[in-house]
This record gives C-alpha cells, sequence and structure tokens, in this order.
C-alpha cells in the first residue's frame, strides 16, 4: 500500500538513502532540503527509479523557525492526510552556531524545529501516521538554559548529545495522545558514512544503508506499530532505554515547558 512520506533533510546522507529506497517501493515522497539546486537534482534522480510514486519538494532551511511554519502551512494546504514524517535533518558542527538572539542552532535544528514542525502538521495526521525522530547513542542531560538560549555550549558534542535526548524526551511526550501519531525515537547507528560524521569525527563505520534500513523499517513495518515513545537502538539492533533522563517524566516535562516558551 502507497503511503506519503515527508523526509526532512532528503538530499544526502541517510535521508537520501531513506528516499532512494522508499521511491523504489512505490511511495509518494516530499522531499525536503534548504538548497532548492540540490533538491531539484534529488527530486529528478527520485523520479528515474522504476516505479517511484509521486516526488515532490519543500524546500525550508530549519534554522529559521518562520520558515518551518511556511513549511508546514505549504504542506497542510496541499495534503490531506501524512502517513509518516522522518525528522531526519540534524547538524552537528556549524562555523557559527548561535544566534543573533543567542540561540543554539544546534538545538534548533535537532529539536525545536522538528517539534515545531510535528505539531503543525498534527491536524493531517492521525493514529495511524507515524513520527519517526532521529535520536542518536550520543545523549547527555539537557542544561534547559542552553536550550532557551540563555547560555552558550562552547562544545559542540555537548550541544549535539544534549540536543538527541531533548528530541528523545519530545517523542515520548508526544506519545501520549490516544489519537495522534506513532512517535518513535531512533538512534539510526552509529559513525554512520554521512558528511555530518566525517567532519565531526573523520571516520566512519558503517554505510548510510545501515540507518535508512532501520528508518523505513520504523516507519512502515508491523514491528513499530505498537511503540509509540519507544527508542530504539540501531546499536544494539533492539529497543533500549535511552539515558535515563529520557524516562524521567519530570525532566521531559522541563523539556517540553522549554521548548513551547520558546515558540511562544
Amino acid at each position: 500500500m502507497q503511503k506519503t512520506i515527508l523526509i526532512t533533510g532528503a538530499t544526502d546522507g541517510i535521508g537520501l538513502e531513506t528516499a532512494k529506497t522508499l521511491a523504489s517501493q512505490g511511495h509518494n515522497l516530499i522531499v525536503h532540503g534548504r538548497n532548492p539546486n540540490k533538491l531539484e537534482n534529488v527530486v529528478a534522480q527520485l523520479g528515474e527509479i522504476p516505479g517511484s510514486g509521486n516526488i515532490s519538494s519543500a524546500v525550508a532551511d530549519l534554522s529559521n523557525l518562520d520558515a518551518v511554519r511556511q513549511l508546514a502551512s505549504e504542506i497542510t494546504q496541499n495534503l490531506s492526510h501524512l502517513d509518516v514524517l522522518i525528522n531526519n535533518a540534524g547538524v552537528f558542527k556549524l562555523a557559527n552556531p548561535f544566534l543573533a538572539d543567542g540561540q543554539d542552532l544546534r538545538f534548533v535544528v535537532n529539536t525545536v524545529a522538528p517539534y515545531l514542525l510535528t505539531q503543525l502538521l498534527l491536524p493531517i495526521m492521525d493514529s495511524s501516521s507515524r513520527v519517526v525522530n532521529l535520536s542518536s547513542a550520543a545523549q547527555a542531560p539537557v542544561n534547559i538554559d542552553a536550550l532557551l538560549g540563555n547560555v552558550q555550549l562552547a562544545d559542540d558534542f555537548a550541544a549535539y548529545a544534549q540536543s538527541k535526548l531533548a528530541i528523545t524526551m519530545w517523542s515520548r511526550a508526544m506519545s501520549t495522545n490516544p489519537n495522534g501519531p506513532i512517535v518513535i525515537a531512533i538512534n539510526p547507528g552509529s559513525l554512520l558514512k554521512t558528511n555530518m560524521v566525517a567532519e565531526a569525527f573523520g571516520r566512519f563505520n558503517n554505510d548510510v544503508s545501515v540507518g535508512a534500513d532501520i528508518l523505513i523499517q520504523a516507519a512502515l513495518s508491523d514491528g513499530f506499530a505498537k511503540a509509540s515513545g519507544k527508542y530504539f537502538d540501531n546499536d544494539a539492533g533492539q529497543f533500549a532505554n535511552p539515558h535515563p533522563d529520557g524516562l524521567n517524566d519530570a525532566k521531559i516535562k522541563e523539556v517540553v515547558q522549554a521548548l513551547e516558551k520558546l515558540l511562544g
């Protein structure tokens, strides 16, 4: 059965590999990127895959929350139902990771933008829909002041690990709505062969297909149909506990309240 699937960050890495496989399976895809030219090339590439469904594009810079709002508005106007949202886009290292107001772009792109996008797309999702959020094996206690942009984290790894625990935490919080989508946080695998990993660590262990395969399973397979609120660790090949804070309801509430404060 054909599904309608939105993939953020689909112009390279895990996102592109995921899109290629889903296109070959005949699903209807909305592929997101921030570079219009790269996105146009990806749409053409996916459209040439035998058996591909409808392929459309969505341009937005997820470091700009107004652009996220515009993206959601365009999608909800053009689509009556979304089967799957894969919040794949992410950043690790940036030349200048802070906005003029002090907001940390690593939190904005990895945590805040996917939270906002998911919330705004809820009207076209239901209990049969799925949200697949990219977490990581790297998880660290969230500094709420850093999330809010009141203090600045100098260390890229610390900011990344906190942002990934934060998305894991709000995944669990959002999964409690019985009429809402299945929400799953996934560590797609450590040190996969992506530009982000190469830039951050200078090495990789596994092909991106390892990550793409598990995202597709989470999006479509029966094995994830009752996994809402859970965290899947693809390094271990099984559902697992995230960092202990990811199971702490009081700390999860703090993170969600901070996100809502940021978004007004």
